[in-house]
């Protein structure tokens, strides 16, 4: 009776300890990366980048934060109580959807009321510098996200030269292992209608989508890449591709 008792304590232990742990992990496969050095953002969903849109950051690089952040009250038409002016009106410059971003030593405690990713009533300035800190988009893709962003999801915000792809696997998004490129080789010949792990690291190679499949984007970057060291531009990767590929 007793090994009995301990083990069905034991059995609901584990399973509260899966529902603890599982939030986490799925958190990791939806998440939004912001690019400050191109103003464009990222939304990932089951591990998969699903759209890049422009955005606006700060006028100063130090307006906006950097860092992993949360996303954590999602509210539609927002008013702009600095002005009183509603939700909804052509005047708020905060457009159509608001994602508050939880920033430590914001004034609400970090409940997301400073920080946000927003839309705007001011569309030109979406692609520069313009904000005080917050993160503007337009408004038909900021009502996008809001449908698709859960909240609690990580958001990170860098100023990189580094693509999504990246980013995203620096990150851990979708679970994705941390790659050291420069170690990984393959010994086929690939081209185009190609599938599988090679063309993977072909396409981490060439700093690209990573999905395994050599379509367009990959022949596309083949050809950019043998063009760039002299060699035929034919877009197959054999001896001599591989070999500028993995040269040091």
């Amino acid at each position: 009776m007793l090994l009995r008792k301990t083990a069905f304590a034991l059995g609901i232990l584990g399973m509260s300890f899966s529902l603890l742990v599982m939030p986490t992990e799925a958190a990791q496969n939806e998440a939004i990366i912001i690019n400050k050095s191109n103003n464009q953002l990222a939304f990932y969903e089951n591990g998969t980048l699903q759209k890049v849109f422009p955005v606006a950051t700060g006028r100063t690089r130090s307006l906006t934060p950097e860092g992993k952040f949360s996303l954590v009250n999602k509210v539609k038409n927002r008013p702009w109580y600095k002005e009183n002016i509603p939700g909804g009106d052509p005047r708020n410059p905060l457009g159509a959807r608001w994602l508050g971003i939880k920033v430590p030593g914001d004034w609400g405690h970090t409940s997301g009321n400073l920080y946000g990713v927003h839309g705007t009533n001011d569309p030109a300035s979406i692609g520069t510098y313009a904000s005080s800190g917050c993160i503007r988009m337009y408004n038909k893709d900021v009502i996008w996200l809001y449908d698709r962003a859960d909240k609690n999801i990580p958001v990170y915000i860098t100023s990189s030269s580094s693509s999504f792809t990246t980013l995203a696997q620096n990150y851990g998004v979708g679970k994705a292992k941390k790659v050291v490129a420069e170690y990984e080789t393959f010994n086929e010949t690939l081209r185009y209608g190609s599938k599988g792990e090679s063309v993977k690291i072909l396409q981490r190679k060439l700093d690209i989508s990573v999905d395994g499949s050599f379509g367009k984007q990959t022949l596309s970057a083949v050809k950019k890449f043998q063009k760039s060291k002299g060699l035929i531009a034919d877009g197959v990767v054999g001896p001599k591709t591989r070999k500028a590929l993995f040269s040091h």
